[in-house]
């Protein structure tokens, strides 16, 4: 009743005059229902709104379609892209069977029994994430896929190629470079203020932040840093991340993509994930005299997400463009390895930490085109395996890997190079998410199926360069 009191409180002291109920559906994408103000009653929390579950991806069939989307009350935000005064919850997904009972297909779902499952196998610890949010910022996107006709054309004011200036427009030139667009500093950095609004939109709701900055790409490209959370409330800050990036920008007639290789033998934008699971007196992976100041519990999870990590691919990188971004010459992962202050690594230990409590690791394979709540629960997932069953990892591997020979080479796994490897991986290997009945089977078969289309899609349309390699063969 407190809680239904403070918000109560919240929409009449903000003039507030709609709720909106923001869900998430198995790929990822947020979907909403508004309603008035006045609907806010104890009945909101109980028994939600109904919604058509079969219309949502990867849900359910149509004769089944009747779900109900409840709000959680705990993540009430005043929501800043509405005109008039909205008050937006994040809600769950609940089946209507005998009993109301959270969807085994429900996101949320996922996330909150992977953290439950953490913490009856370790009490009294929380799995504590900060990711890396990178994105391109355009200021021109079209694309189109015809019988006849198969394009896009995506143009950035900061981009080099525009150093001769558009067309009837003036020029003042400060383009960012090819690859030179990290810390790059104003007037090169034409966005520094829209990512300042940003950033200060997010502390207004909660979110706090590390740091914001130009990234690499030249042509637009962008980071956002979150402090780090607990897992389930991270998750939900993730969706909100993009949720006001995107819409900001849209806004101020920019448009925000968090795809991982937009551009070609530009950077791409990954979603690498800082991570550690912590009690009260802090990390516990720390250990100043293990391999990377990482205690046995901090290698084993290590060895289990490296053990796991080509099925963990398939939540964590799950669009078909992904693989473009995972290639050498980017700092991107392409072997399965972990190392100490090495940005070509799978598992990267940060070099600079000095803070034994939040020791922690960076999974770097991830991508802004992964569902939140699979992608940290699998990574999760994968490490506690590692715990349990203690799988040593070996020692830190300190070499550049782009300078190794084929012999070595041969010797380091290589990680999923297609979306279809990444689900042959996670058919394969999938039991340890079965655990705790944090996935589930209908969930992992139903990702499956949703995923082997996307890859048919590319299949079956012809590619623009295949008309460079084939068209007069």
């Amino acid at each position: 009743m407190a809680m239904l009191d403070k918000l109560a409180r919240i929409i009449k002291d903000n003039s507030i005059e709609y709720i909106d109920l923001k869900f998430s559906d198995l790929i990822g994408d947020w979907h909403h229902i508004t309603i008035p103000a006045s609907s806010l009653a104890p009945d909101l929390f109980k028994v939600g709104v109904g919604v058509d579950g079969s219309s949502l991806p990867g849900f359910t069939r149509i004769e089944r379609g009747d779900m109900l989307v409840i709000p959680d009350p705990e993540t009430s935000f005043i929501d800043p892209f509405f005109e008039t005064p909205t008050l937006s919850f994040i809600c769950d997904i609940m089946a209507v069977e005998k009993e109301l009972e959270p969807y085994s297909r429900n996101p949320r779902r996922v996330v909150h029994d992977a953290d439950k499952y953490l913490k009856s196998m370790i009490p009294g610890t929380s799995a504590m994430l900060g990711p890396e949010f990178e994105f391109y910022l355009f200021d021109d996107v079209r694309f189109n896929q015809g019988p006849g006709e198969g394009y896009y054309f995506i143009d950035s004011e900061e981009a080099e190629w525009n150093a001769a200036g558009r067309e009837g427009g003036r020029n003042l030139g400060y383009k960012v470079q090819y690859k030179g667009g990290y810390h790059a500093a104003p007037p090169k950095d034409r966005t520094f203020n829209l990512r300042s609004e940003i950033t200060s939109l997010l502390m207004k709701v909660g979110i706090e932040l590390k740091y914001h900055h130009h990234e690499v790409g030249g042509a637009g490209q962008h980071e956002i840093e979150t402090k780090f959370e607990s897992m389930p409330k991270m998750a939900d800050q993730s969706m909100m991340v993009k949720y006001f990036v995107k819409n900001h920008a849209f806004r101020c007639g920019k448009s925000a993509t968090f795809m991982p290789k937009p551009l070609f033998n530009e950077p791409g934008s990954g979603l690498h994930v800082h991570q550690y699971l912590a009690d009260k007196n802090g990390s516990i992976f720390y250990d100043k005299k293990g391999p990377a100041r990482l205690s046995k519990e901090g290698l084993y999870y290590v060895g289990g997400l490296l053990k796991h990590a080509p099925a963990v691919f398939a939540f964590t990188n799950p669009s078909t463009n992904s693989y473009k971004r995972l290639i050498p010459g980017f700092e991107a992962p392409v072997r399965g390895t972990y190392s100490v202050g090495n940005r070509t690594a799978c598992i990267r230990i940060p070099g600079y930490q000095r803070n034994s409590k939040t020791h922690r690791l960076e999974f770097r394979p991830p991508d802004g085109t992964c569902n939140p709540y699979l992608a940290y629960s699998a990574m999760i997932m994968a490490g506690l395996d590692g715990i349990q069953n203690k799988i040593d990892p070996g020692e830190p591997f300190d070499k550049d890997i782009t300078h190794l020979s084929e012999k070595e080479l041969s010797q380091i796994p290589l990680l999923p190079t297609s979306l279809t490897k990444a689900l042959d991986a996670l058919m394969k290997d999938y039991k340890f998410l079965l655990k705790g009945g944090v996935f589930t089977e209908d969930l992992i078969a139903s990702w499956e199926e949703l995923k082997r289309k996307d890859v048919e899609q590319i299949r079956i349309r012809p590619h623009p360069w295949e008309f460079y390699l084939y068209y007069d063969k």
